[in-house]
């Protein structure tokens, strides 16, 4: 809560201008181009990060696909993951939060901006409605992240297990899947200090279509959390040898 408080009066002067200028990015009769609004909405997102304190380590952009219609699948750790991935991924990005986080100050223009869904995770019906949706506009060359935990892991850099129904919407759409690992992301709004923090955010290689046609959901979704797993405990025990 301090950083996030502390990121606020650093940017006392930009905050009401993002406000109003992504609230009107929101409206359906925005102009601007599905990329200018992500732009507009990333460099906001490296101003906030850099005067926070924040040293964001970001590896693996190559594997990011040069064309729209991708899924990105990241682990959870916190509310600075998404701050993380606008901050490093040049292509546009659409989200799948939870419902509850959807009304949030700013968080409700940034998602109608992005043209992002919220789910109601109570709801089945709910979240089969948004996996089919999610399908169809990804098959349309939008791209999408969808946290396959459900909800964020509250032990640091361990990670849960992935839902299996969350890939069906990769699988209806026929498109790459990029894991991505986030390391230490928890840190920023849980460390209740304003010691600068480092996180890492790495973009493995995406996988295929080609890879996965013929799996089961439950096995996409093993195979996606082991290779972050793997990469995070990798990059943990890189961490350790430094320091």
């Amino acid at each position: 809560m301090r950083r996030i408080i502390y990121m606020v009066f650093m940017n006392l002067f930009w905050a009401p201008i993002w406000m109003f200028t992504i609230h009107r990015m929101g409206r359906e009769e925005d102009t601007h181009t599905r990329q200018e609004r992500y732009d507009y909405i990333a460099r906001m997102v490296k101003r906030i990060i850099r005067y926070g304190r924040v040293n964001l380590v970001i590896k693996g952009q190559e594997h990011i696909p040069s064309e729209d219609g991708f899924m990105i699948f990241p682990n959870h750790q916190g509310l600075f993951d998404m701050l993380a991935l606008f901050a490093s991924c040049p292509r546009p990005l659409s989200v799948v939060i939870k419902k509850e986080a959807s009304g949030w100050i700013l968080v409700k223009d940034v998602l109608a901006a992005t043209r992002s869904l919220s789910m109601d995770r109570e709801d089945i019906k709910d979240q089969v409605r948004i996996i089919g949706e999610v399908g169809k506009r990804v098959k349309s060359g939008e791209n999408f992240v969808i946290f396959a935990e459900g909800h964020r892991s509250r032990k640091g850099n361990e990670i849960l297990e992935f839902k299996s129904g969350t890939f069906k919407s990769a699988m209806k759409a026929n498109c790459p899947i990029v894991p991505v690992a986030l390391i230490n992301s928890f840190r920023p709004f849980d460390i209740n200090l304003l010691e600068r923090e480092n996180v890492e955010i790495h973009y493995l290689p995406p996988i295929m279509p080609e890879e996965y046609k013929n799996m089961k959901t439950s096995q996409i979704a093993q195979m996606v959390h082991d290779r972050i797993e793997e990469e995070i405990k990798t990059a943990c025990n890189s961490i350790s040898l430094k320091n």
